[in-house]
């Protein structure tokens, strides 16, 4: 899981991030688009509202160490769930090879709509 801040904003909401979860498993991707301060709480209500409603409760997340999943509220909230959360590196091509891809797709596409006004 994973924050992409760096979009040109668009939509009538004017998103201008995307938070990026890909199941391991079947290797799909999900993408949501969301504002690039979202909240902690915003976070969790995101991951529990789009994700787990939808799929059920993850055995384990990995994420980077950013402020939004390292906080005591996102903490409690995957030690209440019964989920782990592990970490990585910021960037980890070697382990996470294919999520850091899409995460590179998702931008070079964005970016190629946005510049042909598509």
């Amino acid at each position: 899981m994973d924050w992409v801040t760096a979009l040109p904003p668009g939509g009538d909401k004017s998103y201008n991030s995307c938070l990026v979860n890909m199941d391991r498993y079947s290797k799909t991707p999900i993408f949501l688009p969301c504002h690039k301060d979202e909240t902690a709480m915003d976070t969790a209500l995101f991951i529990w509202n789009r994700f787990i409603s939808h799929t059920g409760l993850f055995e384990n997340i990995i994420s980077d160490r950013d402020p939004k999943f390292t906080s005591a509220l996102w903490t409690n909230l995957h030690k209440r769930l019964g989920t782990k959360l592990l970490f990585s590196t910021a960037y980890n091509p070697q382990k996470y090879g294919l999520e850091e891809r899409m995460i590179q797709t998702l931008e070079e596409m964005t970016t190629k709509i946005c510049a042909y006004g598509l």
